[in-house]
């Protein structure tokens, strides 16, 4: 019992940690969100993925570009803003439990769908260790902020869950710091 509630102490103040950023693209107050308030199941998974052998065939979650105060960047078709975690070196995700509950992945129901600005050979998917598919670009696993507003940034150059959280512009790389 006293595991969980430091686990759930720990959770939230990971959660509300960028909250307050000044940086902020909105000036709305944007209430805590979670995957299943995008349509998507949340990651259960403990162990980091297999690599992917399979993709899914119909179209899924739209990638798509536009400004912000980071430059240009991607963004998924709702407007909510794509991060990736620097301690990803490749295509598999390390962010699960409390990680995910903070940064939930950009997950897809079909192969993901490039808008105007996103190279479509760079977008591709990977297989959570829960069997969901998650959305990668230039092999880098995408994940959102969870307490973000639409068209909101409050988290670019963030240190959290043992690495730095950063936006991702359209060539793939992280938006400077």
């Amino acid at each position: 019992m006293l595991t969980r509630l430091c686990a759930a102490t720990l959770a939230l103040t990971l959660l509300t940690a960028c909250g307050d950023d000044a940086g902020s693209t909105s000036d709305r107050t944007a209430s805590p969100s979670s995957p299943a308030d995008r349509g998507t199941e949340p990651s259960t998974a403990t162990e980091p993925a297999p690599s992917t052998t399979a993709e899914p065939t119909r179209r899924g979650t739209r990638i798509v570009t536009d400004d912000s105060e980071f430059g240009t960047m991607l963004f998924d078709g709702t407007g909510q803003a794509i991060y990736l975690f620097d301690v990803e070196a490749t295509s598999i995700p390390k962010c699960y439990d409390a990680c995910a509950d903070a940064w939930p992945p950009v997950l897809t129901t079909g192969n993901p769908v490039a808008g105007p600005g996103v190279d479509t050979s760079m977008l591709a998917t990977t297989r959570r260790t829960d069997g969901t598919w998650q959305v990668t670009y230039n092999d880098h696993p995408l994940y959102y902020y969870a307490h973000e507003a639409e068209r909101e940034v409050k988290c670019h150059d963030v240190f959290l869950n043992g690495g730095n959280w950063y936006v991702v512009q359209p060539d793939g790389d992280p938006a400077p710091a």
